[in-house]
């Protein structure tokens, strides 16, 4: 099946859309082939600022309605206690209150952006998605990461490079409290390194202490400017260590 087909047995539908590749690439299908579609972007504080400035912009883009749904993911301890399938619990949340506001909107049917390429035995959340009954068209019809990449550069669409990016909360080990000066951390620390330039990196919390991981080709950056990463850190920190093994995988 192709996305064309997809839209045709389902025209009208809700898309939870997080401003990612896949979502987008999703949001844009949709409005090609869809009749009905709106975009569910849920912001909590595991969201960064950015995610939802590139997804009003993405939206804007390509014409389609957005609605921005706030939800204090802290106040729930399922999630905040932060065990091993941390994941699950959040999708419940997230995805609970989107088929609750698109229902309101007169939504029965919820799509998302997980694709061919993400594997469902690594990935928690998927297990909420099933129960909540989240259809994921871009897996359905066999659209791989790659594949996804280069129909969202042909389509102009602006994040066709963007990096993977996992949510705040992957940067606190499975066990640790997730807390609102965790994530606020984070957030400062890797936004900080993005405007160095770092790309596709992660700023790990590990009991006070910051773990960077970057891709070998930003290696370089990181010690040319290794005072001033030190001194921005720092107050945030109690230290700052570099992992020297390449980062790589998606969260």
């Amino acid at each position: 099946m192709e996305l064309r087909d997809f839209f045709k047995e389902n025209s009208k539908a809700a898309i939870a859309f997080s401003g990612g590749v896949d979502s987008s690439y999703l949001l844009y299908a949709a409005k090609q082939y869809a009749q009905d579609v709106t975009a569910y972007y849920v912001k909590s504080a595991f969201q960064p600022e950015f995610e939802l400035e590139d997804a009003r912009r993405l939206a804007e883009e390509i014409g389609i309605r957005m609605r921005v749904i706030r939800v204090d993911i802290l106040s729930a301890e399922a999630v905040t206690i932060n065990p091993p399938d941390r994941c699950y619990y959040c999708k419940q949340r997230i995805f609970g209150t989107i088929l609750r506001a698109a229902a309101e909107d007169g939504y029965t049917l919820i799509l998302d952006g997980t694709n061919a390429s993400d594997d469902a035995g690594d990935r928690p959340g998927m297990r909420a998605l099933k129960e909540l009954s989240v259809r994921s068209p871009l897996r359905e019809c066999g659209l791989t990461k790659a594949r996804i990449r280069e129909l969202s550069r042909e389509a102009g669409l602006f994040i066709w490079d963007k990096p993977s990016y996992a949510c705040l909360a992957t940067r606190v080990p499975a066990g640790t409290r997730i807390t609102a000066e965790i994530l606020h951390k984070t957030e400062a620390a890797e936004t900080y390194l993005a405007e160095l330039g770092l790309k596709d990196f992660r700023v790990r919390y590990l009991d006070g202490h910051a773990r960077l991981q970057v891709p070998g080709s930003c290696m370089q950056t990181v010690m040319e400017h290794r005072e001033e990463i030190l001194t921005e850190l720092g107050k945030y920190y109690s230290s700052v260590m570099l992992d020297l093994e390449s980062r790589s995988g998606p969260d």
